[in-house]
This record gives C-alpha cells, structure tokens and sequence, in this order.
C-alpha cells in the first residue's frame, strides 16, 4: 500500500512540475506571439506596393512609403557587417587559438562592452566622427601673386605670413582651382582656393615633423566625413557587433574537437593553415549563425542612430550623407500627430520584426543539422 501511494506522489509531482515547465515555456512565447498579432493588426492595413517602393510623403499628406529607410536598413547593415565581422572573427580566432595573458582581459572587456547601452555607443561615434575636429589656423585668409610667386597668408589673429613659390615646389591644380601643396622648406603646409577676392585658405599646420602633415591630412579627412551620416551609423552599429561576434566565434571555435588540430600538425600542417583551412571550415556554420545573430541584434537599434545617421527624407547618395532606417522612420512617424503615420510606424514595425524573425529563423535552419546530429 505504501508502495502504490508513493508512486501516485511522484506521478503528482512530475505532472505539476512538467505543467509548470509548460506554463513558463508558453510565458516566454507569448509576448512574441501577442507582440506580432498586434502589429499585424494594426500595420497591415498600411502595407502595400506604395510602402515598399515610395518616398516619406511631406508632413500632413497622405501615402507614402518607407522605401528609403528600407534601403537604408540594409546599407547600414552592410557596413556594420563590413567593420564588425573581420574584427569580431579574427578577435574570435585569436581567443581560441593563440593563449596568452592577454585573452582574460579581452574577454572580460568584451563581455563588459556587451552590456554598455547602446545609447553610449551613439554619444562615442558622435563626438568621434559626426563633431568636426578643430583644424590649425581654419578660416585663415590669404592672396597669391602669381608673379612674384609670393603667397601671403593671414591668420585669425591678424598676422600675416610670406611664403615663396620657387621652381622646385610642386604646385597641383585641380579643376576647382586648389592648390593642394606648397614650396619645399616652407613651414606650413596649405589648402587654398583661389577666388574673387584672392584667396582663401581652407586649413592649415606647422610642418615641423612628418607626422604632422600626416596629422593634417588626417584632420582634414576626418572633417571631410564628419556629420550625420551612413558611415557614421554603420560605425556604430559595426562596434555593437564586434564584442557578439567575437565571443560568439570563440566559443563555436572551441567545440572544434582537439584531434583535428592534433592530426593536421601530425601531417606538417603550419599552424595558420590548420586554422583556416580545418578549424574555421568545421565552425563555419556557428560562425555564420553568430554573425546573423548580431546583426538581428543591431538591426532594431534606434538611439544609436539618432546620435549618427540621423534620418532621410530622401534617398541617400553617397555614404557621407544622412540616411533614414527603419529604426529612425518608426520613431518619427511615431511621435507624430497625423494618424496616417501612426499606421506607417506600425508597418514598419511588422517589416523590421519581420527581417529579424527571417535572420533566427535561418539561424535555426542553419544550425538543424548540428542539433539532429547531437540527437
């Protein structure tokens, strides 16, 4: 009798413990499930043709689309792809394979910047990138006279200073009219424009030391590209990716069984060869899956772009000008006043968690024949 009564107390205890596990499993899908249910009923209405293909249309009017902030979507997806996945993997493969004191501390800074908001990396990128850097002697003025080949320059504080253009100086004249170096020996090197009211002097820096002209140069790239722009967004979506994939590749790389690595350097196989050719080529699969899975995380992200890309009304030409996203148009029509934008925000909520869904679900294709072979 004691026997059957226990037996009937673990029955009862396995039955509520296996509904318990059930009822929490189903806590955790619902909220995807209510979430999509009600996008699609509330975006639904406004996806059409003219959403995927059309312009914003001006603030009050009707119609429209998000075509611009769709393609804006997947370019800073690609640029973040092309920053985030060469460091993440080779940081990854280096984890894995290279042992040194090192490695602690990049993991332990990797796993701390995992978890910094994704607004801080949008304040980093903008004072790094989107705020100009400060340039010696900018808004400087000058005049050049061609036949006494002398150039005098004027610098902000009023004071002027001659420098003279003898036959060994390479002078460079583009179409635009720059000249894009100045005399040898002389001790500022000058950007000008030649113009009206004679000549006006775009930067200019002590030239004491190469490194300074090398600095120069790259103040003067960095300014060249600075502002709200693609470059700037992907950025910092590319650094948000970089700590995932890292990680994500070193622990893929670890379940590379030993013996691999063993029998390729039995057979004289260097050591670099093996990694790529053997070790990365079994974990190519999970390599790929940390990647997708990154960018399913960075995909969504919006204060990081409000700091960056900015937003675009328009389409974008060229990776130094703003771009919208679909992050950025969701948040805008959002907030706005006019209802018609309201149902916008909410299409463009089902497309942008639609693509994420797309991205895990071919993680999971991806990743199901690994799982039928543990089985």
């Amino acid at each position: 009798m004691t026997v059957v009564t226990n037996h009937k107390w673990r029955k009862a205890k396995n039955m509520f413990m296996q509904t318990l596990t059930f009822a929490c499993a189903i806590l955790v899908v619902l909220p995807l499930v209510l979430v999509f249910y009600h996008l699609v009923v509330s975006g639904i209405g406004a996806i059409n043709w003219n959403f995927f293909t059309q312009l914003p249309k001006p603030t009050g009017e009707l119609g429209g689309g998000m075509a611009n902030a769709i393609v804006g979507t997947f370019i800073l997806l690609g640029i973040a792809a092309c920053i985030g996945v060469p460091v993440g993997v080779l940081g990854g493969i280096y984890l894995a394979e290279f042992g040194s004191k090192l490695n602690w501390w990049v993991r332990f800074a990797a796993d701390v910047v995992n978890g910094v908001p994704s607004i801080t990396w949008g304040m980093v990128v903008y004072a790094l990138l989107v705020v100009p850097l400060p340039e010696p002697y900018r808004g400087t003025t000058g005049a050049f006279d061609p036949q006494s080949g002398v150039l005098t320059v004027t610098d902000r504080s009023g004071e002027s200073h001659d420098f003279t253009v003898n036959d060994t100086t390479r002078l460079h004249l583009g179409g635009d009219g720059q000249l894009n170096s100045l005399p040898k020996g002389t001790d500022v090197i000058v950007k000008f424009h030649r113009g009206a009211g004679g000549v006006s002097v775009a930067d200019s820096i002590g030239s004491a030391g190469w490194w300074r002209v090398f600095m120069a140069y790259i103040l003067h790239l960095h300014n060249t590209v600075s502002g709200f722009s693609a470059l700037a967004g992907g950025l910092v979506l590319g650094l948000m990716m970089i700590p995932l994939v890292m990680r994500t590749t070193e622990e893929v790389l670890h379940l590379v069984p030993t013996g691999y690595r063993e029998a390729a350097l039995a057979l004289g196989i260097s050591k670099s060869r093996m990694i790529v050719q053997i070790v990365v080529r079994t974990a190519l699969k999970g390599i790929v899956t940390g990647v997708l899975l990154a960018l399913a995380r960075v995909a969504g992200e919006t204060a990081p772009l409000l700091f960056t890309a900015f937003g675009n009304q328009g389409w974008m030409y060229k990776v130094t000008d703003p771009v919208a996203a679909l992050p950025l148009q969701i948040f805008s029509y959002a907030i706005s006043p006019y209802d018609d934008w309201h149902r916008q925000a909410w299409a463009g909520a089902l497309v942008l968690l639609t693509m994420v869904l797309v991205i895990n679900i071919s993680v999971r294709v991806m990743t199901r024949d690994r799982y039928q072979a543990k089985g």
